[in-house]
């Protein structure tokens, strides 16, 4: 157990050890995960209005915890009557670990341009600040110019395939998102994740 003197001080500095531990909670069980998660709208109104409290019980108790953003959530969904088996144990992000111990995620580069790509993962993570595979990722997936943002624009088009409007664009056929490989590949991936053969299987556990 810690605690965390940002939550009480207007300086930052580092956590607090305390030697007492806490036994383990009986009115519900602890999980794990990656701390990036992709939260539904009826999920995170359950957090905030917390309709029989769990989610607020959890939150005092995850206080004390280092690193409660790989914790909190996952315990709050796989303890809810109602969400539990509306997981999907995936956080789409492509991560290689130092090996051993498996700690802290490597630097990713060029070497792993491909791979990456071949995950079929939207994310990745982590990388070097100015490194040059973030300039070939912006050049050949996202078709990003130097210094400039991606190339595109949400667009509604009409029953015959016309474009109709296009946000923040000026004209109809100007930068309109068509799905390509990348969006291709990841129909894949979150294909595969919701199979029912192994969907449920990889719930909660």
């Amino acid at each position: 157990m810690i605690i965390d003197p940002g939550l009480y001080s207007l300086n930052k500095s580092e956590i607090w050890w305390v030697i007492k531990q806490r036994s383990l909670p009986t009115s519900f069980k602890l999980y794990t995960g990656s701390a990036w998660t992709i939260l539904s709208r009826s999920f995170s109104e359950y957090c905030i209005m917390g309709w029989e409290n769990l989610p607020r019980t959890l939150l005092l108790y995850y206080t004390n915890f280092v690193s409660s953003p790989e914790g909190y959530f996952q315990t709050v969904i796989c303890n809810s009557h109602d969400y539990k088996n509306t997981t999907a144990n995936h956080d789409l992000h492509y991560i290689t670990w130092d090996n051993p111990p498996k700690q802290h995620p490597r630097s990713l580069g060029l070497r792993d341009f491909r791979k990456m790509v071949m995950s079929s993962r939207p994310f990745a993570r982590k990388f070097k600040r100015s490194d040059p595979v973030l300039d070939k990722i912006d050049r050949e997936l996202l078709k990003r110019h130097h210094g400039q943002f991606s190339f595109g624009g949400w667009c509604s088009s009409k029953s015959d395939g016309i474009h109709r409007t296009c946000s923040g664009l000026r004209s109809e056929n100007y930068g309109v998102l068509n799905p390509g490989p990348g969006s291709r590949r990841l129909k894949s991936l979150i294909t595969k994740l919701l199979n029912e053969r192994f969907f449920h299987k990889q719930q909660c556990k």
